[in-house]
């Protein structure tokens, strides 16, 4: 982040359970991105400070102990709070899920996933649709609540469906009265998907209506001035940071630095990017057990990670196919490394699209209150990206 950061916050701290979370601030679970190298980065670069979720992890799949999801599971040593999320929409099965968790110490805190917008998710009800059908919504948390005992649960949400079906104020409420420890709320609407931009207001809102636990807000925070003024303007109780992350795991430092008025860390050259992604890429291939598949894993992060650096558009194809990580390297070596930070670069990255509707299961928005409609195969048999 660029010295010119924002005055800092107070001292801040957020208490999920037992935990104590300072400076208030949470990776969010990204599938395909929030693995255990991405997160051993963001801890890095933050001191170990903060709190960092895993990609999403499909309660079936866990129940049912896929292999993959068995793998994307595994938390570093040094991972204290373990941080596990979970899909599901079936309570039952939710509830098996948790006391897994609960019964073999898989994590020592648990996210349920109520706003994912991907339309293989929510036609068939799932994620962000979920919580519009507020009686399984409650019977999904009240399975999750009992069957973790002393592990805290909490939730990430949107504001709804749409403008005309927003969810996130009952929702908030149903969380409270089942025993969830937090809340999130990320200021779009499933139908927004990631266009547009963050609804702050509705943030505030659910802080105005939810009080007897932590609110935490998401969306548009792309710097550590975001952040500050996030907590300041909505009076949410910490923030969750996605997209603005994206090639940037020393955002996490700077978040650091804002929260507890130590000074902005210098904005770093290519050439400490470039270091930064060899790294990447290398903790990619130790964590899956093959380099050139942890090169071609980390290929997705190239063009964040570049963002507004001048680099020529052949050699960005190039780096974007790389499968080794001498060649990563040597490709990276051929650039004009003492590129200071981009101006701009610290603005919006990630996915910006939109939809004109959500597709749901049939008949899904007749009632509210009915659960009929939630297939068995709504529970998905994969986890992560």
């Amino acid at each position: 982040m660029p010295a010119s950061s924002p005055a800092p916050t107070s001292t801040a701290t957020l208490a999920i359970g037992p935990h104590i979370v300072s400076p208030p601030v949470v990776l969010a679970p990204m599938a395909g991105i929030t693995n255990a190298p991405f997160r051993t980065l963001c801890r890095e670069f933050s001191g170990g400070k903060g709190l960092f979720v895993s990609e999403m992890i499909t309660t079936r799949a866990l129940v049912e102990r896929n292999e993959k999801t068995m793998q994307l599971i595994q938390f570093g040593e040094t991972e204290r709070p373990r941080s596990i999320q979970l899909y599901g929409v079936d309570p039952a099965t939710v509830g098996k899920a948790v006391r897994m968790i609960v019964d073999e110490d898989l994590a020592d805190h648990i996210d349920l996933n109520f706003g994912c917008p991907v339309p293989k998710v929510t036609r068939k009800g799932g994620g962000s649709a979920l919580p519009y059908k507020r009686n399984l919504l409650r019977a999904i948390l009240r399975e999750a609540v009992s069957g973790a005992g002393e592990l805290p649960v909490t939730i990430k949400m949107r504001k709804g469906i749409d403008d005309d079906h927003t969810t996130y104020l009952d929702a908030g409420r149903i969380a409270v009265e089942e025993g969830v420890t937090a809340v999130a709320l990320h200021g779009r609407t499933a139908a927004q998907h990631y266009s547009g931009t963050a609804d702050w207001e509705a943030i505030a809102r659910l802080k105005e209506h939810v009080t007897e636990i932590p609110v935490l807000g998401n969306g548009d925070i792309w710097s550590a001035a975001d952040a500050v003024r996030m907590m300041a303007e909505t009076g949410c109780d910490g923030v969750v940071v996605g997209r603005g992350c994206l090639g940037r795991p020393w955002l996490f430092g700077d978040l650091v630095a804002a929260f507890e008025g130590t000074g902005a860390p210098a904005a770093p050259t290519l050439r400490e990017v470039a270091d930064v992604m060899v790294r990447h890429a290398q903790l990619l291939g130790e964590w899956i057990g093959d380099e050139a598949r942890g090169v071609i894993d980390f290929r997705k992060h190239v063009a964040w990670y570049l963002k507004g650096f001048s680099v020529g558009s052949d050699l960005r194809r190039s780096l974007a196919i790389t499968s080794s990580l001498a060649e990563l390297r040597e490709q990276l070596d051929t650039l004009h490394l003492d590129q200071p930070w981009p101006a701009g670069a610290d603005g919006p990255r990630g996915r910006t699209s939109g939809r004109d509707r959500v597709v749901l299961p049939d008949g899904w928005l007749n009632d509210p209150w009915d659960c009929a409609g939630v297939a068995p195969e709504a529970e998905l048999d994969t986890s992560g990206g």
